[in-house]
């Protein structure tokens, strides 16, 4: 077992309810911090935001560096795992998809 890191991205639509914005990492770090493979925390994180702010959509990308593929094996050092999820609005709309992942594309620039 070797640790991941990286940048997560999460996005919502308010559906009458929001949240401070310290409020999102939190949710990030308290399922990074358990024992974990980028898939699932991709989906908990996705999850936990539906379900308890009931908005009318979430999106989370994750764009990881592993370790394991680092250090071991085929060593591959600059190698990036993307993950994502989507509900909602981000599912059904192309424009609000692609708004986001716009977004999130420039910020890598």
């Amino acid at each position: 077992m070797l640790p991941f890191f990286g940048k997560a991205h999460v996005a919502y639509i308010p559906n009458g309810h929001i949240v401070g914005l310290s409020k999102v990492p939190r949710v990030i770090d308290a399922f990074a911090r358990r024992l974990q493979v980028q898939e699932r925390l991709t989906n908990e994180i996705r999850d936990c935001i539906q379900h308890t702010l009931n908005p009318k959509g979430v999106a989370v990308v994750i764009e990881c560096k592993h370790l394991c593929m680092a250090m071991r094996g085929v060593q591959k050092q600059n190698s990036v795992t993307t993950t994502s999820a989507f509900t909602g609005e981000f599912m059904t709309n192309d424009k609000t998809r692609s708004e986001f992942l716009r977004l999130i594309t420039a910020s890598l620039d």
